[in-house]
């Protein structure tokens, strides 16, 4: 079986566990996905994933039951109900066990955890495999272009050591930031890719880091290893992409630094402003095109 068959039969379940999270799912359900007998569809997906697939829905539910149980007025009951627990003595165990805290302390007072972020193994195959240069892949796409405020602010940083963009990160310092910067209640936006201007890196510590941007007066818990750094206001230029397939992924995000490299902000009445602010990206996703945000500030008269 080639690898590549591998990975896309490996993305199948993992679609099919996605799109059914809240019901009973099945190892006869997953092999119907993958294509494969039950017995091949099962080590396939242990060897892609590291997990058995009963323990990689387990904590996809159990993150999603963290989310709701975070963002939502709700009874534990139901969390348990909606994310395919039998009982609510059956969730709260596995709540507990999964995270180091009861369901109930986790409601009461949502702090940052390690939510499991179920990463694309057709991407992940393709990374590995990708050869070219991003900037070498790119498509011709339709790119939108706007402005944002950005108002004074903290984010919340896990820093790396040489690392100039997301492939060199997650060699450094690993695929399990992501989680816990998703878990943050008070997030302002969702988690990004920063390349950081000089001012901001601190000796000995890389250009790119992975945060999440909160309020300038957060006071809630910073989690081990990571740090709050405060932002001043800014404007940024936004560049988003078309929707992409899974596959096309690298080209999407060429396909926008491609447009970015070739964008004159002159022509609006602005000038790149990488010194002042960071340059961020967004996770890619497919449904929505790629999104990346570089700082600008108005020409000066």
């Amino acid at each position: 079986m080639a690898e590549h068959d591998k990975a896309q039969a490996v993305q199948r379940m993992q679609d099919h566990i996605e799109e059914h999270i809240g019901e009973a799912i099945t190892l006869e359900d997953l092999s119907q996905a993958a294509g494969y007998s039950r017995s091949h569809s099962l080590r396939i997906f242990k060897e892609a994933t590291g997990l058995t697939p009963f323990d990689y829905i387990r904590r996809c539910r159990l993150t999603e039951g963290a989310r709701r149980l975070r963002d939502g007025n709700i009874r534990i009951a139901d969390v348990a109900a909606r994310c395919a627990f039998d009982t609510h003595e059956g969730f709260t165990r596995a709540f507990s066990k999964e995270f180091g805290l009861s369901p109930e302390s986790y409601k009461e007072g949502p702090v940052p955890l390690r939510y499991f972020i179920p990463y694309s193994v057709l991407i992940r195959y393709l990374v590995g495999n990708k050869g070219d240069d991003i900037m070498e892949k790119k498509q011709k796409q339709t790119v939108f272009v706007y402005t944002a405020e950005r108002p004074e602010r903290k984010a919340i940083i896990k820093r790396g050591t040489e690392a100039k963009d997301y492939y060199a990160y997650c060699e450094e310092v690993g695929c399990e930031v992501w989680g816990i910067l998703e878990s943050v209640k008070e997030a302002s936006y969702e988690p990004a890719g920063f390349w950081l201007p000089p001012k901001l890196i601190k000796k000995g510590t890389s250009k790119y880091v992975q945060g999440v941007e909160v309020p300038f007066d957060y006071k809630g818990v910073v989690p081990d290893g990571f740090e709050a750094i405060e932002l001043e206001p800014c404007k940024v230029m936004v560049f988003q992409g078309e929707p992409f397939k899974d596959e096309e992924f690298e080209e999407a995000i060429g396909g926008v630094w491609e447009a970015i490299e070739k964008y004159d902000p002159k022509l609006h009445g602005f000038e790149w402003a990488d010194a002042d602010a960071p340059r961020f990206q967004l996770m890619p996703v497919g449904s929505r095109g790629y999104i990346e945000a570089r700082p600008v500030k108005a020409l000066a008269e």
